[in-house]
């Protein structure tokens, strides 16, 4: 039986997270998500240590920029960096529009760049048309474990 796909979502809004999984449970594909909501538990979840040693590596991660502890920037950097991380296609999500946060985002390797809408329905759209690519369009790499 083919394994659930595994959603990292880096969010601190714990409306947005809820708004995501309920997203993602209305979609056409099943998956398996995790939420964290700062860049530190970010980065402690992509590297299993501490509490999350037992995390399943995710096949994607949607990452917010604005977080506390450590941004969302200082993640992405920080995974795109990683040699055993970065092939994990990350999707900013933010609500930001700013073309600086854009530019930098794929300036430091972000996979897909998504501002968030103002309005629900836009929002569920948004979140079910990521999960639409990555999992139904995009061949994404698994790592045997």
């Amino acid at each position: 039986m083919k394994e659930l796909p595994q959603v990292l979502l880096v969010d601190d809004n714990p409306a947005d997270v809820d708004l995501a999984r309920e997203a993602f449970a209305g979609g056409r594909h099943q998956s398996q998500i995790s939420d964290v909501a700062d860049g530190e538990e970010a980065m402690a979840f992509l590297h299993r240590v501490g509490q999350y040693a037992n995390a399943v590596r995710p096949d994607l991660v949607i990452l917010d920029l604005n977080l506390p502890k450590k941004d969302g920037r200082a993640v992405l950097a920080e995974a795109k960096a990683d040699v055993n991380l970065r092939v994990i296609p990350v999707v900013v999500f933010s609500t930001s529009r700013s073309m600086l946060d854009i530019t930098r985002s794929y300036e430091l390797g972000a996979n897909c760049y998504v501002s968030k809408p103002g309005n629900l329905n836009d929002y569920f759209s948004a979140v079910q048309s990521i999960e639409e690519f990555w999992f139904g369009s995009a061949s994404l790499p698994r790592k045997e474990e």
